[in-house]
């Protein structure tokens, strides 16, 4: 599979994210947040974290725990998440 069809495939699992009007649990938003950010910026540089602003912390924590993904398995996970919530 080749590297613009990963991308390909990448932006239409956003672009279907994008317009999704189900609320999800915070657990699958964050995983979605964490594999985006993975797959477009790469592994998260180190954070202060400050403790007023929660749901950041939350969303850096996310993001860290997958850090060991490569971009291109981070998009992979990220369209398969995608497409198992259409499906449901």
């Amino acid at each position: 599979m080749s590297e613009n069809d990963l991308d390909r495939r990448f932006n239409e699992a956003f672009e279907l994210a994008s317009n999704m009007t189900d609320a999800l649990p915070p657990d699958v938003m964050l995983r979605i947040y964490a594999y985006y950010k993975q797959a477009t910026h790469g592994t998260v540089g180190f954070r202060p974290i400050n403790n007023s602003d929660l749901r950041n912390a939350f969303k850096t924590n996310a993001w860290m725990q997958i850090s060991h993904l490569t971009p291109e398995e981070a998009k992979e996970r990220y369209i398969e998440t995608i497409n198992s919530l259409l499906k449901k």
